[in-house]
C-alpha cells in the first residue's frame, strides 16, 4: 500500500503525532484534513530530503533494512533487532532505545501498523515512500561518486564460476581425491584442481585468522571456497571415509554437463556471506544502482563502507573491496578495470544488473556455519 492508503486506515491520534511532526496547520480533529494536509507536506521534494538528510547513520543503516525488504510486514521484534544491528560502536549503543528510533520513524509517517485483526501488531513501508527514499538517496550517493571514462581493459568473468562448479565435480569423479582428518584435500591435489580452473587462484598462506565466509574458507581461496560449499549445500558431493565423493545427484549433474544456474549461484553467495556481511543485500542492490557507468572504487567505497560492519579483523574498507566487489566480480556481477587517471574503476554488467534485479531473499534466510 502507499502511503494515502496508510493514512486512511491510521487513527486519528497516529495522523495528528505525523502532522505535529511535519508541523501541519489543519483541523486537528478533522481526520480528512489530517490525511490532506499531511500528504500535501510529505510530498514537497525539499521537506521529504530535508528530513532525510536529518537521519543519523544509524537511522540510515536501519532505513537500508527496510528499502530493498520484500515482505510486506515486520514485528516489532524485527525492527528493534534492526535497529541494534545498525549501530555498530559502543558510543552508538550506549543511552539509546531500539524503540525511539521505530517512534520516530512512525512519527514521520514512515512505519504504519497493519490495519486488520491479523496485523495489527506488524509494521509495513509505504510503497511509494520506499521509492522515494531511494531516489533521494540515490541522487545524494550519486553526487559524491566520480564517474570516468571507459578503462582500456577490463576484466569481467561473466559465467565462469558455473564453468568451474562442473569443473571441480569432473575432477571429483574421475580421480580420487583423498582427504586429512579434517576434511580437508591435501595441498598437492587442490593445486591441480585450481590449476584447471578458469580463474585461477593461489593457495591460501598461513595467515593469523581466517573464518566466517564459508565452511572451508580457512583451507581454500576465496573464490574456490564459494564454489566448494555451494557444491557441499547443494549436495552435489560428500566427504566420506577419507574421500571425496560426488552423490547421486552431483554424478546426474556431471555426467549431463549440468551447471548451476547465475540466479542460483547469486542467491547462495548471499545467503553465505549476509551473516558476517551486515545488509549485504542492500549493498549489493546499491552497487547496482551507482554503478551503471564506470565509477572509481575508492568513491563508491568512500558512499557505500559506512553502511558496512567491521568482522573481526576485516574493516569496512577490507570487507567491501574482498568480500563485496571482488566476489561480485567473479559471479559475473562486476566488471572492474584500471582507468588511466581514476584508477580502479568498476561497472556492473548487463548480466548482473538483470540478476541483482530479479533476486531478493529474506533477511533471516541465511547460512548458519559452525566455526
Amino acid at each position: 500500500m502507499n502511503l494515502a492508503d496508510m493514512l486512511s486506515y491510521a487513527d486519528i491520534h497516529d495522523l495528528n503525532r505525523i502532522a505535529d511532526t511535519y508541523a501541519c496547520e489543519c483541523n486537528m480533529h478533522s481526520k480528512n484534513e489530517l490525511i490532506q494536509s499531511i500528504l500535501t507536506t510529505v510530498s514537497r521534494r525539499d521537506i521529504f530530503e530535508e528530513r532525510v538528510d536529518a537521519l543519523t547513520m544509524e537511522d540510515l543503516r536501519f532505513l537500508n533494512t527496510l528499502l530493498f525488504e520484500e515482505r510486506g510486514l515486520l514485528s516489532l521484534e524485527e525492527l528493534v533487532a534492526r535497529v541494534q544491528q545498525a549501530k555498530f560502536l559502543k558510543e552508538e549503543k550506549e543511552n539509546s532505545n531500539p524503540r525511539d528510533t521505530i517512534s520516530k520513524f512512525k512519527k514521520h509517517g514512515w512505519l504504519f501498523h497493519g490495519y486488520s485483526q491479523q496485523t495489527k501488531y506488524l509494521f509495513q513501508v509505504p510503497n511509494d515512500l520506499k521509492r522515494r527514499f531511494g531516489d533521494v538517496l540515490t541522487r545524494n550517493y550519486k553526487s559524491r561518486l566520480i564517474y570516468t571514462n571507459d578503462p582500456a581493459v577490463y576484466r569481467e568473468e561473466h559465467t565462469l564460476m558455473a564453468d568451474d562448479v562442473l569443473q571441480l565435480m569432473r575432477y571429483i569423479r574421475d580421480h580420487e581425491v583423498l582427504l586429512t582428518h579434517e576434511d580437508v584435500m591435501y595441498k598437492r591435489q587442490l593445486s591441480q584442481i585450481l590449476g584447471g580452473m578458469a580463474v585461477k587462484e593461489e593457495l591460501v598462506g598461513k595467515t593469523a585468522w581466517r573464518f566466517g565466509y564459508g565452511r572451508k574458507f580457512k583451507e581454500y581461496p576465496n573464490r574456490f571456497s564459494l564454489i566448494y560449499d555451494y557444491c557441499f549445500f547443494q549436495e552435489l558431493l560428500q566427504e566420506r571415509s577419507g574421500l571425496l565423493h560426488l552423490t547421486e545427484k552431483g554424478a546426474e549433474m556431471t555426467d549431463a554437463g549440468i551447471k548451476p544456474g547465475q540466479d542460483e549461484l547469486y542467491r547462495f553467495w548471499l545467503r553465505l556471506y549476509k551473516g558476517p556481511v551486515y545488509n549485504l543485500q542492500s549493498i549489493v542492490q546499491w552497487t547496482a544502482r551507482l554503478a551503471g557507468t564506470w565509477v572509481t572504487t575508492a568513491s563508491l567505497a568512500e558512499v557505500l563502507c559506512p553502511l558496512i560492519r567491521p568482522f573481526y579483523y576485516d574493516t569496512p574498507e577490507s570487507i567491501f573491496e574482498q568480500r563485496i566487489i571482488a566476489m561480485m566480480m567473479h559471479l559475473g556481477l562486476l566488471a572492474v578495470g584500471e582507468e588511466e587517471h581514476a584508477g580502479a574503476v568498476v561497472r556492473i554488467t548487463p548480466l548482473g544488473g538483470k540478476t541483482i534485479a530479479g533476486n531478493m531473499i529474506a533477511e533471516e534466510d541465511k547460512i548458519e556455519l559452525k566455526e
